[in-house]
């Protein structure tokens, strides 16, 4: 089976069990080697906790094994997005619209903002009421902006 081919199926068979708990996914990672390792990135408003990702790991592990998708040793893994997740797929750049985000641009510049649209050639961020237009194929890193319910310490 295809990495791609086997990623797609591997998210056919989680979807439902998320959308069951209450869960978006907002990435699943699948590495080969000898013994695999999946890793499942979920999120629900207001945050996820561990009991959340305890629950469907136990489920996912139990209806993965019963598909037959995954015919070697693998460990699983269900984690929340983390504070300053990195940003790749168009999923992940979906699923943080609203959020705030920083991006590094070739040639070293710096934007951040809350991201406002997601589009084929250009991200649109806001930042202190201004709108910030970055183009998607300059973007050479992007990740979630932490915001924390506290003031950072000096």
């Amino acid at each position: 089976m295809q990495e791609g081919e086997r990623v797609s199926r591997l998210e056919e068979v989680v979807q439902p069990i998320l959308r069951d708990h209450g869960l978006e996914l907002v990435d699943l990672e699948w590495r080969d080697g000898p013994r695999g390792m999946l890793r499942v990135a979920v999120d629900k408003p207001g945050g996820v906790v561990v009991g959340d990702c305890e629950r469907v790991s136990r489920e996912i592990g139990d209806v993965l094994d019963m598909a037959g998708l995954i015919s070697t040793g693998y460990d699983l893994e269900v984690s929340s997005p983390g504070l300053e997740r990195r940003l790749r797929s168009e999923r992940e750049f979906r699923w943080a619209i609203g959020k705030r985000v920083r991006c590094w641009q070739s040639g070293g510049a710096e934007v951040q903002g809350r991201l406002r649209e997601v589009l084929s050639e250009r991200l649109v961020l806001e930042h202190e009421g201004q709108r910030i237009e970055v183009p998607r194929a300059s973007v050479t890193k992007a990740r979630l902006d932490a915001e924390l319910p506290w003031p950072r310490r000096a």
